[in-house]
């Protein structure tokens, strides 16, 4: 029996396994036990249909080399040689597929996240692309057909955003947009600059995996300063008659989270603590990213916010992602949503250093 036949079997055994705990009530009784199983039970599903089309891509292939030296007419023998070279393209996929299936999962990577998009250096045209951003971080995710809210914003006298933190849910969204964390860096001819010269700014991109359940954080609420105050900016003539904005403060950390944009103090106090509970979270994971960062040689996926990782270079129609070395002559459809090539990239990267950081540690 091959090792790849064993480890079919192995994954049908689980994933019969699964389907039985799955309908056990008490599994079903207990949601974050369901959640975890069903995680688990349609990872297991994909391995398992993966890695039977790698059998039969093998053996397709070994027929197809079969036919091609026992044919003796050339034109079925050139036919074939393309059918071959179709398999072969066809398995190294699937198998790079498998390859990433056998690397231990994120576990963070099926969470939704907090998006939070802030200006940095260059005034007025750092907020320009602050909203920028998030209309290629929405429209992407429209794309892939995730929900969006935006949970609070500051906006610019020029009509930019000077932060913005918004929700993104829907599957795998972290998985996608963690490697989002930086800085970006713009460079542009500003609309109000007359000699046409080329101004640099920067953004700080923040994305959080949220703290969906309640057992990721616990907060006392003695820990809390709660202040209320009036709202202010766009969203109705509600915003601007009630005390309804909330404003957070997190005494042992001196994290402080504000929400506005609902229309009462209580929908605004719910929102608030969930990006307290999600900045929380990020917190503890960013003091374990710092312990591990001297053994890393990569900061692709590392979530370093104070690296920067991008440059958007307009007059060149050029975005550049510097971890590696990545160039494309496309900004114009990129900065619409087209963010895909970017990150599959970005992807790619992190699995080579995975697989081989996994080889390594196999020897």
């Amino acid at each position: 029996m091959s090792r790849l036949q064993q480890r079919i079997d192995e994954l049908e055994a689980r994933y019969d396994e699964l389907n039985a705990l799955l309908s056990d009530p008490s599994v079903q009784s207990d949601p974050n036990k369901a959640i975890e199983l069903g995680r688990e039970h349609h990872r297991v599903q994909e391995m398992l249909t993966n890695a039977q089309s790698l059998v039969s891509l093998e053996r397709q292939i070994v027929e197809t080399k079969e036919l091609i030296h026992a044919e003796s007419d050339p034109e079925m023998i050139e036919m074939a040689k393309e059918e071959l070279g179709e398999l072969e393209k066809e398995h190294q996929t699937t198998e790079r597929q498998f390859e990433e299936f056998l690397l231990p999962p994120d576990p963070l990577d099926e969470k939704n996240i907090i998006l939070e998009i802030r200006a940095g250096a260059g005034g007025e045209e750092a907020a320009l692309f602050v909203a920028d951003l998030l209309r290629m971080y929405l429209r992407y995710a429209e794309k892939l057909g995730w929900k969006t809210s935006i949970m609070s914003q500051s906006q610019a006298e020029l009509g930019g955003l000077k932060e913005v933190v918004a929700e993104i849910k829907g599957q795998g969204v972290y998985s996608m947009l963690k490697y989002e964390s930086g800085v970006h860096r713009v460079q542009r001819i500003p609309s109000t600059e007359r000699q046409g010269r080329i101004h640099t700014s920067t953004v700080t991109v923040a994305v959080l995996p949220e703290a969906e359940e309640v057992d990721d954080v616990k907060i006392d609420d003695k820990d809390l300063r709660v202040d209320v105050y009036r709202s202010s900016g766009a969203g109705g003539q509600h915003v601007n008659v009630t005390d309804s904005a909330v404003r957070i403060t997190h005494l042992p950390s001196g994290v402080v989270v504000s929400c506005q944009d609902e229309r009462s103090q209580l929908q605004n106090r719910m929102r608030a603590m969930q990006i307290l509970r999600t900045k929380l979270l990020d917190h503890a994971r960013q003091e374990l990213i710092n312990e591990r960062a001297a053994d890393r040689k990569s900061q692709v996926g590392t979530g370093d916010r104070s690296e920067r990782i991008r440059t958007y270079n307009f007059p060149q129609n050029r975005v550049t992602d510097h971890r590696i070395n990545f160039s494309l002559r496309s900004l114009d459809v990129v900065i619409e949503g087209e963010v895909e090539e970017v990150i599959q990239a970005l992807k790619d990267a992190e699995r080579a250093e995975k697989l081989a950081e996994h080889s390594a540690g196999n020897l």
